[in-house]
């Protein structure tokens, strides 16, 4: 409303003096044109939640540079916001412009990655640090430079591929991850030009010291490939795994291959896409495996 009647408006701020006053905006749920302007460059808001404030960063501010918003619910505990969908594509959102949006340094600090999928989707995470949660969903390559050490259960997701360096990246970054599910159809190196890499992207062994259950069931082929070979990764404590059985098969060549046998040989739960009884051959290569 205040931006229909006043259709020049450069600055607005609209914080209340106590927090009596009035209570925060929520803009999450209202139609996409509710706040919009073409000519406001400065904001300072209070709005309900971290929702309302994304919601403001959805293209219809288009000349706006300085935006300081408090997000009442950020403060009080340990918060991991993740926001996927579709945005305005001549808008592009940085980890810069989120993070600017937390300027009150007596409060918790935060942390964020931003992905974009093509120019009209993205996922955005925000941290609020120390990270203290212990399970975190939709992790992609963008992984911000910090140690999760509270975390254990981790879902990866990404429309871009994940390369053994990621790998790398990863096992510092959780240290203690316990149960680890990778949702990616898309190979590395899948491009013509760049398939010469494949060979050289194995640079070391990764090692996932405390993983006790791996869910590849949704993986492409190649990352079935990359957990299970011991020249690649090392799984000391793996006991559970989901996979697809026909890439199994393929991996483990009908379960014969040396290269994959060590990080089979603590499985006891093997679980397929569908019900199965499993040949005699798969549980001569998983010796722990329940009957």
């Amino acid at each position: 409303m205040i931006l229909d009647f006043f259709k020049n408006l450069n600055h607005l701020s609209i914080l209340p003096s106590s927090v009596n006053d009035y209570p925060p905006l929520s803009l999450y749920n209202s139609p996409p044109m509710t706040f919009s302007s073409s000519t406001l460059t400065e904001l300072c808001i209070n709005t309900n939640n971290f929702d309302d404030c994304l919601a403001l960063l959805d293209g219809h501010l288009k000349q706006l540079t300085s935006f300081i918003v408090q997000a009442n619910r950020i403060y009080k505990t340990s918060l991991f916001y993740n926001m996927h969908g579709s945005v305005d594509p001549d808008v592009r959102i940085s980890n810069s412009d989120i993070l600017s949006t937390f300027t009150n340094s007596k409060h918790q600090q935060v942390a964020c990655m931003v992905d974009y999928f093509g120019h009209w989707e993205l996922i955005c995470g925000v941290f609020s640090l120390p990270v203290k949660l212990h399970r975190l969903e939709e992790i992609g390559n963008n992984t911000p430079n910090i140690v999760f050490t509270t975390v254990t259960h981790l879902k990866l997701w990404d429309k871009h591929p994940f390369k053994h360096e990621f790998f790398i990246r990863l096992t510092q970054a959780f240290p203690f991850l316990q149960d680890l599910s990778i949702n990616i159809i898309q190979p590395p190196f899948w491009k013509s030009r760049e398939r010469h890499l494949y060979e050289i992207d194995w640079c070391s062994i990764v090692e996932y010291s405390y993983l006790v259950s791996l869910n590849i069931t949704c993986a492409h082929i190649h990352y079935v490939e990359h957990f299970l070979n011991d020249t690649k990764t090392h799984l000391p404590r793996l006991t559970e795994l989901k996979v697809n059985y026909v890439n199994l098969e393929i991996v483990t060549n009908k379960f014969t291959r040396a290269e994959t046998r060590r990080n089979c040989a603590k499985i006891k739960q093997l679980i397929a896409e569908q019900s199965m009884i499993y040949p005699k051959d798969v549980y001569d290569y998983f010796p722990l495996l329940s009957l």
